[in-house]
C-alpha cells in the first residue's frame, strides 16, 4: 500500500486523501476554530476516484490522514473493445487490461499512447496522449 501521511488541517481542495480506505479527490475542506475544551476539527469531503461516491471524513485538525501516492505512467494500446483496452506499459513492458472510461470511449485507437494512474490496488485509464 503506497501512502504517505499529512495533517488533516493542511489538505486543500483538489488534493487526494484516503476516506474509508478508498482514494478520493478532496472537494471541500472546512476547519473549525479550537474551542474551550478541544482542538480544531477538519471536515473533509471527497469524491472517490474509482467509484465517484461522495465520502466525508471528520478528524481533529492536527491528526494525520493517509494520502495515496499516485503514479502517472504511459502505456501503448495493443487492442481494444468497446469498454476494455489491452495496454502495455512503455517502461516495464507489462501487459494488462484497463477499463475505458465513458468520456474516452470511441476515441481509443490501437497503437496510441495513453496515460494511466496506478493508485494503491487500482489502475485507471485517464487520458490519451497526443
Amino acid at each position: 500500500m503506497s501512502v504517505k501521511f499529512t495533517t488533516a488541517g493542511s489538505l486543500k481542495k483538489g488534493s487526494y486523501v484516503l476516506i474509508d480506505g478508498e482514494p478520493c479527490r478532496v472537494t471541500n475542506v472546512s476547519v473549525s476554530k479550537p474551542g474551550k475544551h478541544g482542538s480544531s476539527k477538519a471536515r473533509i469531503e471527497g469524491i472517490g476516484i474509482v467509484d465517484n461516491k461522495k465520502r466525508t471524513l471528520i478528524s481533529p485538525g492536527t491528526d494525520d490522514v493517509e494520502v495515496p501516492i499516485i503514479e502517472k505512467r504511459n502505456a501503448q494500446v495493443l487492442s481494444h473493445t468497446d469498454k476494455i483496452a489491452n495496454v502495455m506499459d512503455t517502461e516495464t513492458f507489462e501487459t494488462f487490461d484497463l477499463e475505458i472510461p465513458e468520456e474516452l470511449q470511441g476515441q481509443i485507437v490501437d497503437g496510441s499512447i495513453v496515460v494511466y494512474w496506478k493508485v494503491m490496488n487500482y489502475m485507471l485509464l485517464k487520458q490519451i496522449k497526443e
